[in-house]
Order: C-alpha cells, then sequence, then structure tokens
C-alpha cells in the first residue's frame, strides 16, 4: 500500500517538542516497535523527501470492523489486545537515545491542554456559557486533575490505542496502526483508550476482568492492581473530556459529523467514572458542574 503524506508538520499539541529527529514519527516508532517485537505494517520502502512510503497492505478488518461480524470473539480479541499493551509497555521500559517517544510526554501541559479543549469545544462551542465561578472551580479542577496524572510514573503510551487503530489478521493477531503520536505517560493511559473506546461498549465486570489480565502479565503486585482500577478511572476523566470535544471539534473545524453521535456516549463514560470516585472531592465538584451545564 503506497501512502502520500505531503505535509509533516507535527499535531499542534505537539509543537513545543523540540526533537532531533531526521525522519517521520510514524517511520521512527513503526522501526521502535518492531525492533521490540510488536505486530506492525511491514515497511517496502520510503521516499520521504517526496511525501511516500511503501507499507504492507493490512485490508480493512479493523477489531471495530470484525467485531461488528463476530461479537463472540470479544473476549478473546481483548485479552490479546490487554496482553499486548503489557508485554510491549515491558519491552519499552527503556527507550533509545534520542528516540522521538522519549522526547515527548503526557506532562501537565498536556493534560491540561486535552482539558480544556474539551471546555472549548464540548461545552462552549455548543452554546454553553459557563458562569463565572463554575470556569474558575473548571479551571482550578482541571489543574489539580492534570498535575495527579501527571505525576504517575511514565511508560510508552501508544497515545490511541483503541478498537479502529487494531487490525485483524487472519490468524487472530492485532496489527497496530497510527502509532506516530506515542510519547511517554501513565500505563492505564491506553488501557482507557482500550477499555473505554468509544465505538465499543462493555460493562464494568468485563472491564475489571481485563485490568486484572494487565495486572498479571504486567506484572503488578497486590498493591498495585488496587490502586489500578481509580487510576483508571481518573484517567478515563481527562481522556474521555477530551475525545468528547474533539469530536464536536472535528465537525466544527474539519467539517466532518461522523463523530458526533458518540459526544454523549463519551460524557457518559465520563460519568459514570465520577460517580465511582465520588469520595474525591474535585471528582464530585466536576460532577455537579457537569450536571448543571451539561444535563444528562
Amino acid at each position: 500500500m503506497a501512502m502520500f503524506v505531503p505535509d509533516g508538520a507535527r499535531p499542534e499539541e505537539f509543537a513545543k517538542a523540540n526533537t532531533a529527529s531526521t525522519r517521520w514519527p510514524f517511520l521512527e516508532v513503526r522501526d521502535l516497535l518492531a525492533a521490540h517485537g510488536i505486530d506492525v505494517p511491514l515497511l517496502y520502502g520510503q521516499a520521504t523527501e517526496h511525501g511516500w512510503v511503501l507499507l504492507e497492505d493490512l485490508g480493512d478488518v479493523t477489531l471495530a470492523a470484525f467485531l461488528a461480524a463476530h461479537e463472540d470473539r470479544k473476549e478473546e480479541l481483548y485479552v490479546r489486545a490487554v496482553n499486548d499493551l503489557a508485554r510491549a509497555q515491558a519491552s519499552l521500559r527503556r527507550m533509545p537515545p534520542g528516540s522521538v517517544v522519549a522526547s515527548r510526554a503526557f506532562d501537565e501541559d498536556l493534560l491540561l491542554w486535552e482539558i480544556h479543549h474539551f471546555r472549548e469545544w464540548g461545552v462552549e462551542a455548543r452554546g454553553i456559557a459557563l458562569s463565572g465561578a463554575d470556569r474558575a472551580d473548571f479551571d482550578r479542577i482541571a489543574v489539580r486533575l492534570a498535575r495527579r496524572i501527571a505525576s504517575w510514573p511514565r511508560v510508552f503510551v501508544h497515545r490511541d490505542y483503541q478498537s479502529r487503530n487494531l487490525m485483524v489478521r487472519p490468524t487472530g493477531a492485532l496489527c497496530w496502526i497510527d502509532f506516530q503520536d506515542a510519547l511517554l505517560g501513565p500505563r492505564i493511559y491506553d488501557l482507557v483508550a482500550l477499555l473505554n473506546d468509544s465505538y465499543q461498549s462493555f460493562d464494568r465486570a468485563f472491564v475489571e476482568a481485563r485490568l486484572d489480565d494487565y495486572a498479571r502479565v504486567a506484572p503488578l503486585d497486590a498493591g498495585e492492581r488496587a490502586t489500578l482500577g481509580r487510576e483508571f478511572d481518573f484517567a478515563t476523566v481527562q481522556r474521555k473530556l477530551k475525545d468528547a470535544g474533539r469530536f464536536v471539534y472535528i465537525e466544527r473545524a474539519k467539517g466532518n459529523a461522523s463523530f458526533l453521535r458518540f459526544v454523549e456516549p463519551t460524557i457518559a463514560r465520563v460519568r459514570s467514572s465520577l460517580a465511582r470516585l465520588a469520595e474525591d472531592e474535585d471528582m464530585r465538584a466536576l460532577s455537579d458542574l457537569l450536571g448543571r451545564v451539561l444535563p444528562g
């Protein structure tokens, strides 16, 4: 498959990154993953100075598409996806010098940018005005939530590890795609992307079972497993708020309305996590705020 990328500009949220890499991040990350035994598309040729690469044709059977026809294999494939992720994080614990992945991270600034992306697009762009008091409360909560998540230990993060970015091979193996924005961040982040995927639906028992799978393969001790679900909920609040805002942004800025149907289900995932975090003062206040300005 020939891929043409005429514009090598970085995503806007990485504009502050100053990397010395002369290769496309997609190619550099592909090589890094392949070197650590992670299933990624084969590279047959490149002429990046002209905007071209030649890659393995993986077809169009994403995990999302496969499950639409084979619902009975959901558990099998999600166990595999979780185990693949745990092994990848362990294998990539040490980054090679100068790696583009190691040059960028889910730091407090980026996490905060994403939360405010929700406020800007998921709230204000939809004609919902925050009062001065609500805006001040939101800002304070956003800072503390970003600071909390940024303080967690960092590992390799795909950044969008979900059912539309995993290809199902005829063997049942899962091939990773869309990994060019990989960076360092909390171990839970890709699990949130996978198990709170806006394009899939899981009950809490399924999610907890997959977190147990991850804990066994990682491996985590009993104390780490005990805090994993709570980390999952805090990261869900941050990630899914960003996703909800992003879906509106894609429609308003790029003219693509296909993601709008996922806005409310995505916010519903935030509400569920907030309910499980009700003992936390900030999360309780955020739940009350969302209940007032975005009645569900």
